[in-house]
Order: C-alpha cells, then structure tokens, then sequence
C-alpha cells in the first residue's frame, strides 16, 4: 500500500511537472518551483511550531517569498544569473531580521540563538537552495531563445536532474526494501541500508545515462559521458545526505513527515530534500566546469 501511494504521488507529480515544461512557459516553470518552495518553507515553520520550538514564522515565510519574487522577476526579464549581492542581501536580512526580532523576548538561555539560527536554517536550507533549479534551468546557453519561454536545453537540464534525483530515491526505496539487511545510519532514519544506497548509485546511472543515450542535443551542455556518469555519481550521494538531512530535522523535533500534501510520500519538504542539495551542485559543475569549456 505504502508502495502503491508513492507511485501514485509520483506518476501525478511528473505528469504535472511534464505538463508544465511542455507548455515552455517561463512563469509555469518558475511558479511551480516557488510554489513548492514556499509550501515546503510553511511545512518547516509548523513543525517547529510543533516541537514548540521558537521561532519567527511570518518573518521566515515573508523573506522567503520577497526572494523567490525577486529571483523570478530578475528571470522573467532576461536574466541568467543572479547578481552575487543579492545572495548576500538576503542572508544579511535573515540574520538581522531574525536578531531584531528577537530583542522582543527575555533572554532563556540558548534559546534565543536556537531561536534565530532555525529561522536561518529555514531560509538558507529551503528557499535559498531549492531555488538553484531556477538558476541551473536559465543559466545554460540557448540556441534559440523566445522571451517568456524556457529554453529547450535549460528545460532538459532541468528534467535530468529532477530524473536523477528522484531515480536515487526511487533505487534507494526500492532495492532497500526488497533486499534491505545492513543499516545504513540507523540512529538518523532506521530505514535506511547500504543495499539501498547501491540501488540509488544503480538508479542514478540509468537516468542519467538512459536521458543522455535517448536526447544527446538537448543535453550537448553536459558535453560526454564522462561527465554525465561523474555527475550520476555526485547527484546520487548528495540526493541520499539531502534526504538524511531532512531525517535530522525531522527526528530532532520528532516529526514523522513535514506534511500530508502527497500521499505516500508526505510534504512538499519531503518531495524537495533531495533536490535542495542536488540542484546546487549541478548548478556550479555547470559553471566552473561545463560552461567555461564550451
């Protein structure tokens, strides 16, 4: 049952997500991201909340929103990569904002630090990071760009790494559950194994390696197989800590998911832990690594 939820959840997920880029438009792209971006943000406050965990909610998901409306406008008006200041800004004003915040309250020990380094976390570890998807889909160089549309190969970068990603989850799932023995973190998320693990490498490959084989045009940025295999390799790790990050927010509060959005497979944080550390990587590979030897 739990197996056939999931699927569900999934199937659903990628006929939206599908649904979308085929569509091409740039605000279709950008508002899905910033939607899931912001549910996940709320997800992560109300467990806090929860855990009676202190904290500043409103700051936290008014900052993410401002940021996220402010990456998409910079997109949606030709732009490819975000000024480096920006970035900045916006930590400076988590800092701050959650600092000024708290000389509302008397001082209970370390509480007011926990206070503002979880609305830090909240902001670095959701918004700021799960928004590389928007920078890695416009920062590659397009043949033929049409304004208001993705271009194609930003599109396909997209979509290989959504595959790859979620392809680790699915390999991890799956052969940790059939053939499972050996505990991976056992004190972080019991249900972890190494015979999952060796699924998620497995599964990384097939996506990685099934969408370069099936559309080398659209994915020429990635440049040979070598890379395509080394970024299999890198994604899958981080897809794997990216998902046992989660677990240590999750068990340090004692939640068990971040929401109910998806059956089978909970919140939008749920959906997303993974990504928020995969998405970023691939972003500068394609900078440092790709793109300056195009």
């Amino acid at each position: 049952m739990v197996f056939a939820r999931r699927s569900a959840s999934t199937l659903f997920l990628w006929g939206l997500v599908t649904a979308i880029f085929v569509s091409g438009r740039s605000w279709g792209v950008l508002g899905l991201i910033g939607l899931l971006a912001l549910i996940a943000t709320r997800e992560y406050f109300q467990m806090l909340r929860a855990a009676e965990v202190k904290c500043f909610p409103r700051f936290g998901i008014l900052l993410a929103t401002i940021y996220c409306g402010g990456l998409y406008w910079h997109f949606l008006n030709g732009g490819k990569s975000i000024p480096q200041d920006i970035d900045a800004l916006a930590i400076f004003i988590a800092i701050a904002g959650s600092f000024t915040l708290q000389l509302r309250y008397p001082i209970r020990g370390i509480e007011a630090l926990l206070a503002v380094a979880a609305n830090l976390l909240g902001f670095v570890y959701i918004a700021f990071l799960f928004n590389f998807t928007a920078r890695v889909t416009f920062v590659v160089p397009a043949a033929n760009q049409i304004a208001g549309f993705v271009s194609t190969e930003g599109a396909f970068v997209l979509l290989w790494l959504l595959a790859v990603t979620k392809f680790t989850d699915m390999g991890a799932y799956l052969l940790g559950s059939m053939i499972g023995r050996h505990k991976m973190i056992p004190h972080v998320s019991p249900g972890k194994t190494w015979e999952g693990f060796v699924g998620a490498l497995l599964f990384s490959q097939l996506a990685a390696c099934g969408l370069y084989a099936l559309f080398p045009t659209q994915l020429a940025c990635l440049h040979s197989w070598g890379h395509v295999v080394v970024l299999g390799l890198i994604l899958s790790v981080l897809a794997v800590i990216g998902d046992l990050a989660e677990s240590i927010v999750k068990r340090a509060i004692h939640a068990k998911d971040s929401g109910k959005m998806l059956p089978g497979i909970g919140g939008s944080l749920d959906l997303i832990d993974s990504i928020c550390f995969t998405a970023p990587a691939l972003y500068f590979y394609l900078k440092w690594v790709l793109l300056p030897a195009a």
